[in-house]
């Protein structure tokens, strides 16, 4: 059944307690012509609001070999097969002259990781043209959430967090806030999670915020241990999740928007926990 995410509980009794305080002193003292009453109602209905935003209903978490299961509630953007085409670069690299700037989103040193896989930085990734496809590719899923959907994140698999880094735009101290549904939005203010399985395998999920979601909350820290499914963190009012794994050893198994299928033109719909995002490529 679920309850309420953490930092629900409240607001959700303030308003509900001021909304019915105002409805017994309105009924006991009418000097105001019913806008005591009204008030309490909006505490109310400011009270319903929290509760739809906060909730945290249970899942069932699936129990398959192999798979990765979905960070966020949302509808699926796109899933795309990708590569490193670059990535921050280290103090020693910023005093060469081989770095790229870029207005809106800072500072690139112009070739990936020695091991891009292992995601040790935050890298710049675009699409795989067909005939180039590497060991070194990643599948990446975009999960738009709406402000209506559940808005706590899950571990998409057993293991432990390896890196926990924030990013905001160039220049700034918080955002840029674009649209989440928008291309540009991943380089908004946001918040890269590695995850590191027994295996050795590296997940990336990057919580991005949104121009009314603009506030990411984790949960958990640096070498913390997570099942399956758990919680670690929230994006409040909705917004982006992303998530990257190796295309050597996964593949999608959810339906985008850009699939262009008329059952799902928005994406197909997927629940935190629950929904299969990839499967093992050795299963299929």
């Amino acid at each position: 059944m679920g309850g309420l995410a953490r930092g629900g509980h409240a607001p959700v009794l303030i308003t509900f307690m001021m909304g019915t305080s105002a409805i017994i002193i309105g009924i006991m003292i009418d000097s105001l012509n019913g806008l005591v009453h009204l008030f309490g109602i909006l505490c109310w209905m400011l009270s319903a609001f929290f509760v739809n935003f906060w909730r945290d209903p249970d899942r069932i978490i699936p129990t398959d070999e192999g798979i990765l299961v979905s960070p966020a509630d949302g509808h699926v953007m796109f899933a795309r097969r990708e590569k490193a085409t670059g990535r921050r670069p280290s103090s020693k690299e910023l005093e060469g002259d081989n770095i790229e700037e870029d207005p809106m989103t800072g500072t690139w040193f112009p070739s990936p990781l020695d091991s891009p896989l292992e995601f040790t930085t935050e890298q710049r990734f675009e699409p795989v043209k067909d005939g180039e496809e590497s060991d070194d590719d990643i599948w990446r899923i975009a999960i738009f959430m709406s402000p209506l959907d559940v808005h706590v994140n899950r571990s998409p698999c057993e293991a432990s967090i390896e890196r926990m880094e924030h990013r905001v735009g160039k220049g700034r101290r918080r955002g840029p806030f674009l649209p989440a549904m928008k291309k540009e939005s991943e380089n908004n203010e946001r918040v890269r999670t590695v995850f590191l399985t027994e295996e050795g395998i590296r997940i990336e999920v990057c919580q991005i915020s949104g121009a009314l979601a603009r506030t990411i909350v984790p949960w958990l820290s640096i070498d913390s241990k997570v099942r399956r499914g758990q919680r670690f963190g929230m994006i409040r009012l909705g917004s982006r999740v992303d998530i990257r794994a190796p295309a050597k050893l996964f593949k999608s198994a959810v339906i985008s928007a850009e699939a262009g299928d008329s059952q799902f033109p928005k994406g197909q719909f997927v629940e935190a926990g629950s929904t299969i995002l990839f499967r093992s490529i050795k299963d299929q």
